[in-house]
C-alpha cells in the first residue's frame, strides 16, 4: 500500500500549506530543488506540497548520520520519503555525495537539497556549501529550482520534538540561468541571493 499521498495529506493540514501548481514548476523533470533550512519538517513540507506526480519522483538528500542512527529513522527516511541518504561528515571516494545524486538524477529523479549543508535559525540564509556547486557542475542540463520555506523555524524549530499549530508557506522561484565561465564562489553567492530574493516581505 503506497502511504505517500496520505503522509502527503497530513503534513499539508499539519503545516497549513497549500499545494503547488504544476505551472509553478519547470515543464518537466528531473530537476534539484534547492531550499533553506531550519527544521526537520523541511523536507516533508516542500515534497508534500508538490503536484502528485512530481512527488513520486522527486527524492530529499538528507545525512546518513542523523537518518541511520535507529531503525525508525531509516524507515521513514527510505520508506516514506525515498530519501538519498549520504555521507556529510566524512566523504570519501568510496561514499562521495555526488554519486548517490547522480544516480538519482540520471534514473529521472528529482531531488531536494539544502545548500546551508545544516539547520540554521530561521531568521538568515546561511553561506552554501560547495555541494550545489559540483551537483550543477555535474549536470549542467538539470534546472536548479531556488524554494524558500517560510515559518517552518517557528513550527520546528531545531531542538523541539512536537510541532507548533502556525502556517508555513512555500514558494518557487525560476531556475537558475547558467553563467558562462563562473567561478565556484559567484555561483553560491548567485544561487544564495536567488533564495533570499524569495523571503515573503
Amino acid at each position: 500500500m503506497n502511504l505517500r499521498p496520505l503522509l502527503a495529506s497530513f503534513v499539508r493540514v499539519l503545516c497549513g500549506v497549500r499545494p503547488l501548481p504544476a505551472t509553478a514548476l519547470p515543464a518537466r523533470g528531473p530537476c534539484v530543488f534547492f531550499a533553506n533550512h531550519s527544521s526537520h519538517l523541511d523536507f516533508a513540507v516542500l515534497w508534500a506540497a508538490l503536484p502528485p506526480a512530481w512527488r513520486e519522483r522527486t527524492r530529499p538528500v538528507a545525512g546518513r548520520d542523523y537518518w541511520e542512527k535507529t531503525a525508525l529513522h531509516h524507515a521513514v527516511a527510505c520508506g516514506l520519503f525515498r530519501a538519498v541518504l549520504i555521507e556529510r561528515k566524512k566523504p570519501t571516494v568510496a561514499c562521495n555525495p555526488l554519486t548517490a545524486m547522480s544516480a538519482a538524477l540520471a534514473a529521472g529523479d528529482s531531488l531536494i537539497v539544502f545548500p546551508e549543508g545544516t539547520r540554521g535559525d530561521g531568521l538568515a540564509v546561511g553561506e552554501f556549501k560547495p555541494g550545489l556547486h559540483h551537483l550543477a557542475r555535474a549536470h549542467p542540463a538539470v534546472p536548479l529550482v531556488p524554494v524558500f520555506l517560510a515559518n517552518l523555524n517557528r513550527i520546528m524549530p531545531k531542538g523541539r520534538a512536537l510541532p507548533v499549530p502556525l502556517i508555513a508557506a512555500v514558494h518557487p522561484g525560476a531556475p537558475l540561468g547558467a553563467v558562462a565561465d563562473e567561478g565556484k564562489e559567484a555561483f553560491l553567492a548567485r544561487a544564495r541571493a536567488a533564495l533570499i530574493a524569495l523571503h515573503p516581505s
